[in-house]
Parts: structure tokens; C-alpha cells; sequence
């Protein structure tokens, strides 16, 4: 009986289609990705509330710990008649192979409500990081964070053995891995594309704030709408302020416009986070604004590809690292030449030559 329910199961979870998936040669996956549901309840501890790590609209999320001691992240997902949402995130996951993805180790399709098995990523996502006064983000880290994230969307869009538009750009979709590097998340309503499509028309789906405007007006999803997305987690970075905030006034709820606004009048640096103020130079800040603010174009043709993104920051770290290696040879220089100012006579003799007889009235002047 009990063989029979979960065989029923499988097949209403899409377990037939999986299983023509599986055997994809193009998938970048361990052999294997179908776990029981025995495994999954010893795991998690028949899913205990307490090992709940988090919620969303798609589903709940466990963290566990399998028989051969590896942490995983087990996702429940809320779907009842199909699994639609279920079989394209893992589609899409299965291939992608990029170290700032979040990895998919596999699935279960035993239960009422499927399955899906990821790697664990232990430091929660970048949401709480930057929102969080008892966190503390550095510059560095912030501007690290950004590169990665920007990889990450030109592998997907440019890279991959076909386009994806990810569709859910957000800071509480960016978790951070032990060494706090960004690992994109959450590929519930993501897309793969074909190469010579220019966009996907789609019921409009995403996060208010982070939500390309000219995606909701057409309902044409493309490539520039993922960079709309970027730029305002971009923002984010910078300014340590919420993609939607009631604080500002009604005009300016939105962190875009009143980023937008605020560099049209010339005022970025009344906005930035007090912390990026005292650690980064102006230039640097200034340079990866400009990029923010070309992501955020209301015109999505405007916009940069995510390649373009990618290589633009990618140089503005090359060049904030020179500057640095200049001003810290500089610096260095400048010490050396004191020390021979301080001490002109010690600098042509060994401490078993004597001295001339005019160096008490150098020193005693």
C-alpha cells in the first residue's frame, strides 16, 4: 500500500519527466540526486519546526544532515494539483555549474509535496546582512559581493549551455557561504531561453522594488530585466538602505527612484552607507554608482548586459588596487626619505668609521 502511495506520488511530481532528465548527459549532477523519503525525515528530524532555516512564497526550507555527515538544505514546496514550479527549478539547476550558484545535490519525489536537496549555505542570505545593524559589512566585502553576484548572471545569461533569466534578483536571494561569498539562490520562476530568443512574454512575477518597470508595463521579460534587478541590489550595497523603505516620502518609497534622483542632482554621496564612506575612495564609490545608475535606466535597451557589468567592475577593482599599491609605495617613500632627512650624516659611514667633527653642530642647530 505504502509502495503504491509513493509511486503515486512520483508520478504526479513529474518523477516520469525527471527521469528522462536524469538521464540528460548535459546534466551537471552527482548520479545520485533521488533521495527516499526515509532519508529526508532522519535528516531533518521528520521535518521539525525548529530545523526550519526559511519561508517563501514557493515553500519551506530544513536544514539537515544526511547518513554520510553532509549539511544540507531540504526545500518543501507548496504546491498542490502540479509541480511545475518544482520540476523547472530543478531543470535549471541542473545546469548550472558556477561556484556562486547555489548546487543542487538532488530531490525526492516520494511525498504528496516534492522535494529538493541543496547544498547548505551557513551565513543566511545578504538581506539580513546589510539590514542588520548587528552585522557589520565592509566595503571590501560589499564591492566582492557585487563581482560575484554580476558573474554569476553573465555565466546564466552568456555562458551557460543556454540563456536563463534568473526573474527574482534579490538581496534575500543571495546567500553567503562560509568565507561570505554570494551564492545566488531561489530559481523557482527562473526561465531557460533559447539563444536567439530576445525575451520571454510571461505573466509579470517578481518583487516590488527589485522589479523591472518595463517588464511590468509590456510583460516581456528579458536578459536587461535580471539587470534592472542587479543594479538595485547594487544600490543596496552602496547605501545600506531597503529596496522598498516607508521611511522616504511617498515619491521616493522606491530605493531606485531616490537612487536615480539623487545622482540626476548630483547628491550620491549624501545617500552612500557612512561605513563605504569611511572605508572606500570617492572614485571608487563614484565609478561603481555609474554602473548602478546605467543598470537602473528605465529603457532596459539602455542598460548594460551583465557582461558589460561584469567586466566594468571587474576593472574597477584593478584600478582601486593600483591606486592603493601607489599610495602605499608612495607612502613608503616618503618614510624612507625622512629617515635620511632625520639622520643625513649616519648615511655614508659604518659604525666603526668616526665621524667628522661637524656633526654635534649639525644636530645641536
Amino acid at each position: 500500500m505504502l509502495k503504491k502511495r509513493k509511486h503515486k506520488f512520483f508520478k504526479k511530481n513529474g518523477g516520469l519527466l525527471l527521469q528522462q532528465i536524469l538521464s540528460s548527459t548535459e546534466l551537471n549532477m552527482d548520479k545520485g540526486v533521488l533521495f527516499s523519503l526515509t532519508e529526508l525525515e532522519k535528516a531533518t528530524d521528520n521535518f521539525n519546526p525548529n530545523r526550519i532555516i526559511g519561508k517563501g512564497g514557493q515553500g519551506t526550507v530544513y536544514k539537515g544532515m544526511l547518513v554520510d555527515g553532509r549539511i544540507v538544505a531540504v526545500k518543501k514546496f507548496k504546491v498542490q494539483e502540479n509541480a511545475e514550479e518544482f520540476i523547472n527549478e530543478f531543470v535549471v539547476l541542473s545546469q548550472i555549474n558556477h561556484r556562486n550558484v547555489v548546487r543542487l545535490l538532488g530531490c525526492c519525489l516520494e511525498t504528496e509535496i516534492p522535494l529538493l536537496v541543496y547544498e547548505f549555505i551557513p551565513n543566511g542570505n545578504l538581506f539580513e546582512y546589510l539590514h542588520d545593524d548587528l552585522q557589520v559589512m565592509t566595503w571590501e566585502m560589499r564591492f566582492r559581493i557585487a563581482n560575484e553576484i554580476a558573474g554569476a548572471l553573465f555565466y546564466l545569461h552568456s555562458v551557460a549551455s543556454q540563456p536563463i533569466y534568473h526573474r527574482d534578483i534579490k538581496s534575500t536571494n543571495i546567500l553567503l557561504d562560509e568565507k561570505y561569498r554570494a551564492k545566488i539562490a531561489d530559481f523557482g520562476t527562473s526561465r531557460i531561453v533559447s539563444v536567439e530568443a530576445t525575451h520571454l512574454t510571461t505573466v509579470v512575477q517578481g518583487t516590488f522594488g527589485y522589479l523591472d518597470p518595463e517588464y511590468f508595463y509590456t510583460s516581456q521579460y528579458t536578459d536587461k530585466s535580471d539587470v534592472y534587478s542587479f543594479g538595485v541590489v547594487l544600490v543596496e550595497l552602496l547605501t545600506g538602505q531597503k529596496a522598498i523603505s516607508c521611511v522616504r516620502s511617498d515619491e521616493v518609497k522606491s530605493l531606485a527612484s531616490y537612487f536615480v534622483v539623487t545622482m540626476e542632482e548630483n547628491r550620491l554621496f549624501d545617500i552612500i552607507d557612512k561605513r563605504v564612506m569611511k572605508e572606500g575612495e570617492k572614485e571608487h564609490i563614484a565609478a561603481v554608482a555609474n554602473v548602478a545608475y546605467r543598470c537602473l535606466d528605465l529603457n532596459g535597451k539602455r542598460r548594460p548586459t551583465m557582461r558589460k557589468v561584469t567586466l566594468e567592475l571587474e576593472a574597477i577593482g584593478r584600478f582601486n588596487r593600483i591606486s592603493k599599491l601607489l599610495v602605499h609605495e608612495s607612502h613608503h617613500q616618503e618614510i624612507e626619505l625622512h629617515r635620511i632627512e632625520d639622520y643625513p650624516l649616519w648615511a655614508g659611514y659604518s659604525t666603526s668609521d668616526s665621524l667628522p667633527t661637524t656633526t654635534t653642530s649639525q644636530f645641536s642647530s
